[in-house]
């Protein structure tokens, strides 16, 4: 049987075939939307829309599982968001499910799924085990997720406070995010495979 190259960084780590890849993502996919919980509730609140390590992880996720498998985990999160999971930032105590899920932070988890997809996608074609290109892709999924958050906020808030809550606090942090989560999969993810 043919096999073709892996081109993700779990595929070079962990690249079943047949029933054990269907096994492999499942677990895959489980152990992302646990680290996206978990970094759910690592954030501090600045305002209708707090800051938390997801956006890191999300960038990581699509980094490293692709554009599929990183577009499935975070619609597998989330699915357990909107079942009444309390995975997302500031839940239970804000409100759990859909109705939290069409509140301020709508636009931002819309831009999660997209830029976990956006980032595998690069990420696949040559760009995980090379910083600058990572980063590259990363601060496109930064966009994203910023972008799509300021649509949201701006359709509840208006333009001026939609950028001036939604978007202008977290453009540093975000970029800084991206830089740190391109370093750990290009720089010390790839790295430590190739040893």
């Amino acid at each position: 049987m043919q096999t073709t190259a892996p081109t993700t960084l779990i595929d070079s780590v962990w690249n079943a075939q047949g029933q054990m890849r269907i096994v492999r993502n499942v677990a895959l996919i489980l152990f992302g939307t646990a680290l996206l919980w978990v970094s759910a509730k690592i954030k501090v609140d600045i305002g209708p829309v707090p800051f938390t390590m997801q956006t890191a992880v999300v960038l990581m996720i699509g980094a490293v599982y692709g554009w599929k498998l990183g577009g499935a985990t975070l619609m597998a999160y989330l699915a357990e968001g909107a079942a009444g999971l309390p995975v997302f930032a500031g839940t239970p105590e804000k409100g759990i499910g859909l109705a939290y899920m069409s509140g301020a932070t709508a636009g931002y988890l819309v831009g999660f799924v997209l830029a976990a997809i956006f980032v595998g996608f690069i990420a696949e074609r040559g760009a995980a085990g090379k910083f600058f290109a990572l980063l590259a892709a990363m601060v496109g999924g930064v966009i994203i997720i910023d972008g799509l958050g300021l649509v949201w906020m701006m359709n509840l808030f208006g333009i001026e406070k939609g950028w001036q809550y939604g978007v202008a606090p977290f453009i540093v942090v975000d970029l800084a995010k991206a830089a740190l989560a391109a370093a750990a999969v290009s720089l010390a993810g790839w790295a430590a495979f190739k040893r």
